[in-house]
């Protein structure tokens, strides 16, 4: 397991490092690299289960407002959101950014199971 929260902490580091072409990247850096020092806290073992609080609900949250559009883009029948790196569709950057964000959640409920069983 502590090499497991190694690998997310560089990979979500390197999910931070390539947001700076999005077009509102300080908010996307700063969820990423959050998520990455909180899996190298736990990988050090000295993750802290209310860092880890705030910053998924904070995620939780986000992906709430998002979750209308996401709805909407199943309704449509999932059409693609690959095609591109631009989003020529509104629904396409909902749906990224509603992705990115639930793999950040998965991961924070990882972290959280953790915090919450260190003594």
């Amino acid at each position: 397991m502590k090499y497991l929260n190694a690998f997310l902490a560089v990979v979500f580091a390197l999910f931070a490092a390539v947001q700076f072409n999005d077009t509102d990247p300080l908010v996307w850096i700063a969820v990423y690299t959050a998520v990455a020092v909180l899996c190298a806290l736990a990988f050090l073992g000295r993750l802290s289960k209310w860092p880890v609080i705030v910053v998924t609900v904070i995620v939780a949250g986000w992906m709430l407002t998002l979750l209308p559009g996401f709805i909407d883009w199943i309704r449509m029948g999932t059409p693609t959101i690959t095609g591109t790196m631009k989003a020529g569709d509104p629904h396409i950057e909902v749906v990224r950014e509603f992705l990115g964000l639930a793999v950040a959640l998965l991961t924070l409920l990882h972290l959280l199971r953790l915090a919450i069983r260190r003594p």
